[in-house]
Formats: structure tokens, C-alpha cells, sequence
């Protein structure tokens, strides 16, 4: 039998959808796609198509939805938010739906501000701006009070958009509105914009950081270019993985050096990092370097454990870092250099979605909207092979999404920059 990645269902659907069309609860999609020998179909793991569904579990004319943003910011929230609010008011006729303000705070009134009643005047303009209408913030609620909120409330579906530790967060509230029988949907989608989800090959907003990560790294280059041994030093996003900072160097086609968290570095030595920038600055006069933020943590251990809000261990700041750590040894080696270092991380997660990330929005929002009103809770809309799917939500602790250093991404980054593999 193929192992399938079932989803909760709350109950039998028995309302008729306004959609014509709709996906067969049989169809499912395969993890591979390509066969690979001794691995037989029926070891295959599947996941349930997303779509529309012929039955819905909930009855549109009583139905209460809320949305609320986690984390941070990420090109395309308010787009997400427009176009869920857009299927739910105008394809199922869905009469009230709120917009829980600053994250997971905005679910405990004893903490949040009061919701806001979303309406199609309100999100009328929204997706042209960048950050999100509803207010985000990082760290957990109080499960309790949050699930006899929404029981008070009548919501019988919450759309949560973040990344892990939202989506965590989002199970928690699912599973306690299970123990209380209140048919709660909880649909994830998943916001990232580290492109690190698994089960999702592109997540929202990651192009559109892309494209805007490439334009600093050509003003770098611009920069570097025009001073005598010009050495640029760009710090873009990427805690545990370096898909921003391989892609942009990739994309701007300028870079001579990237950095990325899962391939660790040595600085010093022959076949060292510092070695190498060298000798490119002494034979072309410049150098570009691209390093992801949660590169290099074994340099600067973080030796008391510190988290954040989310829970996440706090990262130290590599770009302060190795600007000193060059400075200090072309200073040493005696030869000027001119240093520019730009972080431009808070511009890049900032801005509106570009045209593909906001078609891309618009798909994952509407696929949640489906799910849920067909009754589906706990899981996440994932994207594999170019077709959406349902991911049960306890599924995204099991697996980590990073950059192969075997794989096509990296292997781009070494063609188009000339590094050697390992700095070891």
C-alpha cells in the first residue's frame, strides 16, 4: 500500500460547493517523481491533492473565518491575506472573516488588539504595499486562552501564515480545539522568506527577495568596481539556509565569493577563505562577497544558548565579523584595500510582491480557503512538482530543506563564481 500523508478531516462534508469544478479526494502526488532503482511505488510517500472540493464541511452562510501573520516580514503577506479573503467573500459567499492583529498576540484579548473585520473596501489596495495590514510579532500564545477566544468568537476556520514555528503553533491551536469538539479548520500557509519548507519548492515572497538581493549585489559590484582594490561584502538572509544568497549570486552573475551556513569555512590557511579573497583582489582589483546571515556560527559560537521570542536560537552577527576579520588581514598583509559592507536584509523582505511571487500568493491563499471549507484541518498548502498539496503540519518537524552542496544550486554558485568548493 503507498504511504500517505493523511489529513484530518473534521467530518463528513455535506454542503454543495458553488464551484464547478473539483479535485478528486483520491488524488494524490508523489514526493519523487523520479524512479529511482530498489525503491518500489509502494514505498512511495504521498500527499493529498489540493483543490476545491465537490462537498464542503461547512455551510458558507454560517460560516466565521479569521487570518492572522506571524514572524517576519516577507514580500506578498498582504497579498495572501487579500486574495483569501477575495475566495472566501466572493466564490463561497463566507459572510464575516476577522484579521487577528500582531500575530498569535492578537488571538488572547487580554493581550491583542481587538480583530478587524476584513471587507473587500479594506483589502481593496493592500497587495501594493510591502509588511502586512494585520501587524505581526514572533513568540507563542497562551494555547488556552486563544482556542476559548475563537470558540467565543464562532470561528469555525483560522488561516495562519508563517513559517515553522508558526505552523507549530497553528497544530497546538488545532489540537486543542479537538479536545474542547470544536470543529476548528487550521490551514498553514507556509511564509518564509529563507525558502527553507519542506514539501514546498518555492514559497511565497523568496523570488521577489531574490530579484531585490541581486540589485544591491550589482550596486556592490558598481561600487568595488570603481575604487582600487574594492572589496564588497554584502550579509543577505538565510538563518540555517543559504537559498537567498546562492540564487542572488547566481542571478547577479558578479559575485567572486558565497558563503552559506550549510558548507563551513576556515578563514585562515593556504586553502583558507581570506587566502583566496586575496589573491583575487591582487589579480583583478576587486572582489564581491555574498555571506547568509547564520553562516559561520562555529566562529562565533553562541556559548550561552540565547533564543528569541520564537524560540529560535539567536544567531551572531557574521557581517560585522568578517568585515573586521578582512580588514585586520589585508592590513597585516599591507595592502589597501577600500571595504563596503551593506546589509540590506530589512529592504529586501520588505517590499511588495513582483508579479510572480503575487500570482504565487494568490495560489497558496486560495488553496487554503478550499481546504478548509472542505473540512481539512492541520495541515500546511504545500507545492511540489508544480501542483499544490496538503501537508499534515507535524510533518514539517520530521524534515529540514536546505542547500545541497551536491546538488544543481551550488554547483551554479561554484560555476559562476570560481570558488573552490570547500574553504578548508
Amino acid at each position: 500500500m503507498n504511504n500517505s500523508a493523511n489529513i484530518t478531516l473534521l467530518g463528513k462534508a455535506r454542503f454543495a460547493s458553488p464551484i464547478r469544478h473539483s479535485v478528486s479526494d483520491e488524488a494524490r502526488v508523489p514526493l519523487q517523481i523520479v524512479r529511482t532503482p530498489g525503491v518500489t511505488p509502494s514505498e512511495e510517500l504521498l500527499f493529498e491533492m489540493a483543490g476545491p472540493r465537490k462537498k464542503l464541511f461547512f455551510d458558507p452562510k454560517h460560516t466565521r473565518a479569521g487570518i492572522v501573520t506571524c514572524g517576519g516580514l516577507c514580500p506578498g503577506m498582504n497579498t495572501v491575506i487579500r486574495s483569501a479573503f477575495l475566495e472566501l467573500h466572493h466564490t463561497y459567499g463566507v459572510k464575516q472573516v476577522l484579521g487577528f492583529r500582531d500575530g498569535y498576540q492578537g488571538l488572547d484579548p487580554s493581550h491583542g488588539l481587538k480583530p478587524l473585520l476584513l471587507t473587500a473596501d479594506f483589502v481593496d489596495d493592500i497587495h501594493k504595499e510591502g509588511g502586512t495590514v494585520l501587524g505581526t510579532s514572533r513568540g507563542p500564545v497562551d494555547i488556552s486562552r486563544a482556542v476559548e477566544n475563537l470558540i467565543k468568537r464562532g470561528m469555525n476556520i483560522l488561516f495562519v501564515v508563517g513559517g515553522d514555528g508558526t505552523q507549530r503553533g497553528g497544530y497546538k491551536l488545532f489540537q486543542e480545539a479537538q479536545k474542547r469538539g470544536h470543529a476548528l479548520a487550521v490551514v498553514g500557509i507556509p511564509k518564509t522568506v529563507d525558502n527553507d519548507v519542506p514539501y514546498v519548492s518555492r514559497t511565497f515572497g523568496y523570488q521577489t527577495a531574490v530579484q531585490e538581493a541581486t540589485r544591491v549585489i550589482t550596486c556592490a559590484h558598481t561600487e568595488v568596481h570603481s575604487v582600487q582594490n574594492g572589496i564588497a561584502l554584502v550579509k543577505l538572509m538565510g538563518r540555517h539556509a543559504g537559498f537567498i544568497a546562492a540564487e542572488a549570486t547566481v542571478s547577479s552573475q558578479e559575485v567572486n565569493f558565497c558563503l552559506i551556513p550549510e558548507i563551513p569555512f576556515k578563514l585562515e590557511g593556504e586553502s583558507g577563505f581570506l587566502n583566496a579573497l586575496k589573491k583575487r583582489t591582487l589579480k583583478r582589483a576587486h572582489a564581491v562577497i555574498v555571506v547568509a546571515e547564520g553562516t559561520g556560527q562555529d566562529l562565533l559560537e553562541n556559548k550561552g544558548g540565547e533564543r528569541d521570542a520564537s524560540g529560535n536560537i539567536k544567531l551572531r552577527d557574521i557581517g560585522p565579523f568578517l568585515r573586521e576579520k578582512i580588514e585586520a588581514y589585508f592590513r597585516a598583509e599591507q595592502i589597501p584595500v577600500v571595504m563596503r559592507y551593506l546589509e540590506p536584509s530589512y529592504i529586501i523582505r520588505s517590499v511588495p510582491a513582483d508579479t510572480e511571487d503575487a500570482i504565487l500568493c494568490d495560489q497558496y491563499a486560495r488553496h487554503a480557503v478550499h481546504a478548509a471549507m472542505a473540512g481539512r484541518t492541520g495541515l500546511v498548502i504545500g507545492l511540489l512538482h508544480d501542483r499544490f498539496i496538503h501537508v499534515p503540519i507535524e510533518m514539517l518537524a520530521k524534515q529540514v530543506k536546505r542547500v545541497d552542496p551536491n546538488g544543481s544550486i551550488w554547483h551554479a554558485v561554484l560555476a559562476t563564481t570560481g570558488q573552490p568548493a570547500r574553504f578548508e
